[in-house]
């Protein structure tokens, strides 16, 4: 019986360690995607494996263009390229691959972002906030890739954290 008590007192603490890493890597996505030119939106992306950070993007024009996100209308241009697409373009630049990783987005990724996580190989998505439609996450769950929706409250300061589970979850997979 202790045995027992052992082993999800560790599983119990191993989770609460990986709500930790996964609410400060989101929170440096987020920190991320200021670096973001988009009026409208700033959106980041860090893709991590083994506890290190292999890529990252946010939203944006491609390289060579202005950083000029929306027309006149302030609708975005269409060329403009989301987060997880320029994190994982990024790896296709480098000696590093996603297969096994995590993708940390600071909103749910759109089906066709859901579609390059998919190809990617990343096995988990951790996303800040919920966007009208579903259908990229649907995809991912559809797949058999973790997804986890954790909303970080702002922070005042740089020390401590607060996780809000989502209501009807326990900060974990949808």
């Amino acid at each position: 019986m202790q045995q027992t008590s052992a082993i999800s007192n560790q599983t119990a603490m191993e989770e609460d360690k990986q709500r930790k890493l996964d609410s400060r890597y989101l929170r440096m996505a987020r920190i991320w995607a200021e670096n973001s030119y988009c009026q409208r939106r700033q959106v980041g992306a860090l893709v991590v494996k083994d506890k290190m950070i292999i890529s990252d993007g946010y939203n944006g024009t491609p390289t060579g263009f202005e950083n000029v996100c929306e027309d006149e209308n302030n609708v975005s241009k269409p060329y403009v390229l989301h987060a997880e697409a320029n994190a994982i373009t990024k790896l296709a630049r480098s000696g590093n691959n996603s297969d096994g990783a995590t993708i940390y987005i600071t909103a749910s990724p759109c089906i066709e972002c859901a579609k390059l996580i998919i190809q990617a190989g990343i096995r988990r998505v951790v996303y800040g906030e919920k966007y009208r439609l579903t259908d990229g996450i649907d995809l991912l769950e559809r797949a058999g890739i973790e997804v986890v929706y954790l909303e970080v409250a702002p922070q005042s300061s740089s020390v401590g954290n607060t996780i809000v589970a989502p209501s009807g979850a326990e900060g974990g997979a949808l």
